[in-house]
């Protein structure tokens, strides 16, 4: 979590992983397989050069930190297709791939973004103490086993504090609404709430899919347009640009708590 490409992993039936198990991978497939795992690790890359970023501080790192945790967001959001085309399990069956996805994203989800919130100074000073909460409440969902319900959503807020970090860096935000806003989304990670998981089937998740790529326009734009030399707050017209894009993150939280509210609501109405 987030895996955005969806589940690490093969689809094979179980006739065909037991015979997958008798005969070893071809070198070709045991190469591709470490060339996915090779992929999927250069987010790594992406998170070393963040960190060195964040040490530097400034409008141009926190510029270039933003740019990063996008491109490390494309390769979490494609692993996952390239892993089933070479069947990584039967490829690479010795090597976890999934816990190391895991390792990758919690650093480029959680940990780099949420350091960034208190390097950059987005939270009171003398504060930054709590985001700490942030980012224990999101080792515990990274940690939970069904994390992902079976009707394709996530359980509780899925550690995309990547794009929490954007919107508290370039909106105007004061200082002691961001660090209500970080403990908050906190707090829900622990409330099972229904979180939507583009990727996985249903209407509202092909839905959410359009509108994401969508989205991925004026997010780019957005991306491109902050300034390396003044905090992006102090340009209106990139302001003005925050909040288009910010549409669709309203989206996914207003269509996630319909959906959680209608789950809530059924044993009610079963009463």
């Amino acid at each position: 979590m987030p895996d955005m490409g969806g589940e690490r992993g093969d689809a094979a039936g179980p006739t065909t992983q037991g015979l997958a198990a008798k005969a070893a991978p071809s070198s070709l497939r045991r190469f591709l397989g470490w060339c996915v795992h090779a992929y999927t690790a250069s987010g790594l890359i992406a998170a070393a050069i963040m960190a060195s970023l964040l040490l530097e501080g400034g409008p141009a790192a926190y510029r270039w930190c933003f740019l990063l945790m996008a491109i490390a967001t494309i390769v979490d959001a494609t692993d996952g297709t390239f892993a089933r085309m070479v069947r990584i399990k039967e490829a690479v069956p010795s090597f976890d791939g999934r816990r190391l996805d895991d390792i990758v994203d919690f650093l480029n989800y959680t940990f780099l973004p949420i350091l960034l919130i208190g390097r950059a100074g987005l939270v009171p000073p003398g504060t930054e103490a709590w985001l700490v909460v942030a980012m224990l409440a999101s080792l515990y969902g990274f940690c939970q086993v069904d994390i992902k319900t079976p009707d394709g959503y996530f359980l509780g807020f899925p550690s995309l504090w990547n794009v929490v970090a954007l919107y508290l860096y370039v909106l105007p935000v004061p200082p002691w609404a961001a660090l209500a806003i970080v403990l908050a989304l906190a707090l829900f990670t622990f409330v099972p709430s229904k979180y939507l998981y583009p990727s996985q089937p249903g209407m509202l998740n092909v839905v959410s899919t359009v509108l994401g790529a969508i989205w991925v326009v004026p997010l780019g734009w957005l991306l491109w347009s902050l300034p390396s030399d003044v905090p992006p707050r102090d340009d209106p017209r990139v302001v003005r640009l925050a909040l288009v894009s910010f549409l669709y993150p309203l989206y996914y939280i207003a269509a996630s708590w319909v959906v959680t509210a209608i789950h809530w609501s059924r044993p009610r109405r079963a009463a």
